[in-house]
């Protein structure tokens, strides 16, 4: 059975949409490190539609030379949760139709290995309220922006969560690992 591992870059307020506001803050090799670990241990892809079809341009292209994440990304099988999307030329993509709990469980049935989700917020949420997220790692950095898309935005439902594991990265941003609150 998979495990799906998410990977968000935050603010402190939670903002999780079209993160430029990284860039100011560079990418650390601890932060490279950390998600060399997540990838390193997945062995498919989920991704929403919209988050697809940023990535696909921004990825399909790129090689090891450019990004040592290249090969995970362009090699690795990805999987598409869209009930709109027809096509996805993206080298091993495969679209699973529109969101469905159920279907996601049988999904994670039948991968061996760790499930990795970047971005796709609405797919997240969506993971998180059925209790499908198994890894939340979040990259919270030292900002606060007061607006924009956020993982947990007013009226979601209370998410119990366990902290698993934390890290300050030697920018300021944290690392912090959470899984299903138990009992």
């Amino acid at each position: 059975m998979g495990t799906i591992k998410v990977h968000e870059f935050t603010t402190v307020d939670g903002v999780i949409g079209a993160p430029m506001w990284t860039v100011g803050y560079g990418f650390t090799e601890g932060m490279n490190s950390a998600l060399r670990a997540i990838t390193g241990s997945s062995t498919a892809i989920l991704l929403g539609r919209t988050t697809y079809e940023m990535f696909y341009p921004a990825w399909s292209k790129r090689t090891v030379e450019e990004d040592p994440g290249a090969p995970f990304f362009n090699e690795t099988p990805k999987y598409v949760v869209s009930g709109t999307l027809e096509s996805a030329p993206w080298n091993n993509s495969t679209i699973l139709g529109g969101y469905d709990p159920e279907m996601i469980r049988t999904f994670k049935d039948g991968i061996d290995g760790g499930i990795y989700v970047s971005g796709s917020g609405t797919l997240v949420r969506a993971l998180l309220a059925d209790g499908l997220v198994d890894e939340l790692h979040l990259l919270v950095y030292p900002v606060a922006l007061g607006t924009g898309p956020r993982l947990f935005p007013e009226g979601a439902p209370q998410t119990p969560l366990k902290l698993l594991d934390s890290k300050a990265m030697e920018n300021g941003v944290l690392h912090v690992t959470y899984g299903p609150a138990t009992g």
